[in-house]
């Protein structure tokens, strides 16, 4: 953090604003450093408050822009390119949606105190198709909070910081490598642990269900998308809508001698994989993760009739 400082009081806002804009477009750079440095800058005198949070506040809304912008004209597709670069993609973009559906436009005040949030949260808002004046008033107004805590932060605890930069000075390099090898180890892990989860796993294709559907079996469907989601696009006719973390707690309403399918929507087929594996654990032997997802089973148009489900509610036993 030391050169960190130094950068900011030759460059000042340039550096300032390189950091934030960094980190709203996805890159692993956090800007927080860099605000609480800024406002240690400002306590001492050597930045002005305004320049550090119009500088900031203008690089966020700009990679903000970027990302929702993106959203209007691409649609899920930009979510499901973020989930899948994602370390947990059974979670990465579902919660988020959920959330900005309970609160509405009111959620992009807070997104970027939410990790994993400020991210998704501005094409999100260009999905749902808010308006480009509503979205800048309240991405404006949480942008201007978030940047100004930082700052704040480091303004109030300026004198503390420059004791922790003497000792960081002196022991500075054995934490830092500490931090990157266990940084570099955890990303091994869950990168490993995620191929293992989605390889691991025996999917029924479509195929497979039409031909069921044909002899004249009832399986039960279950569509583990989020709200947004399901509202976006619709699914496949009669599933039983369920979340991921509701599986668990509605496993009695689900039977255990017919065949049950979770679909999603999401790379590798990610969340209906950890939901086959919960139910597995609950002595569930007929769960099945749908090949594909909701994907699959859209591009089977031209499928015989017996993919073709009917209308009619499914359910469970």
């Amino acid at each position: 953090m030391n050169e960190m400082l130094d950068f900011l009081t030759q460059h000042g806002s340039l550096v300032l604003a390189a950091a934030v804009f960094a980190e709203q477009i996805g890159l692993p750079l956090p800007a927080l450093p860099f605000l609480i440095a800024a406002g240690a800058l400002v306590g001492a005198g050597q930045m002005t408050a305004g320049v550090a949070l119009v500088s900031a506040a203008l690089a966020a809304m700009a990679g903000d822009q970027a990302w929702f912008e993106l959203g209007r004209r691409r649609g899920r597709q930009v979510l499901n390119w973020l989930c899948r670069i994602s370390l947990e993609p059974t979670s990465c973009v579902r919660r988020t949606e959920d959330f900005f559906s309970r609160h509405g436009v009111r959620a992009l005040i807070v997104a970027k105190f939410v990790p994993g949030f400020s991210t998704i949260a501005p094409p999100l808002a260009g999905i749902v198709g808010l308006s480009v004046p509503q979205y800048l008033l309240f991405n404006g107004l949480g942008t201007v909070l978030w940047a100004g805590t930082g700052i704040g932060l480091g303004w109030i605890f300026s004198d503390q910081v420059e004791q922790a930069l003497t000792i960081s000075a002196q022991i500075g390099p054995t934490i830092g490598l500490t931090l990157i090898a266990a940084a570099l180890s955890y990303v091994g892990y869950k990168a490993a642990h995620r191929y293992r989860m989605g390889d691991g796993v025996p999917r029924m294709t479509v195929r497979q269900l039409a031909d069921k559907l044909a002899a004249g079996e009832q399986p039960v469907i279950v569509d583990l998308r989020s709200l947004a989601a399901r509202q976006q696009e619709p699914g496949i006719p009669g599933a039983v809508s369920l979340a991921l973390e509701e599986l668990v707690a509605h496993q009695h309403e689900l039977p255990r001698d017919r065949d049950v399918i979770l679909y999603c929507a999401c790379p590798r087929d990610a969340s209906s994989v950890e939901g086959v594996l919960r139910l597995r654990k609950l002595g569930f032997t007929r769960v099945w993760p749908l090949a594909g997802g909701l994907g699959a089973w859209n591009a089977a148009a031209n499928a015989p009739a017996a993919v073709q489900l009917s209308d009619r509610q499914i359910v469970p036993a």
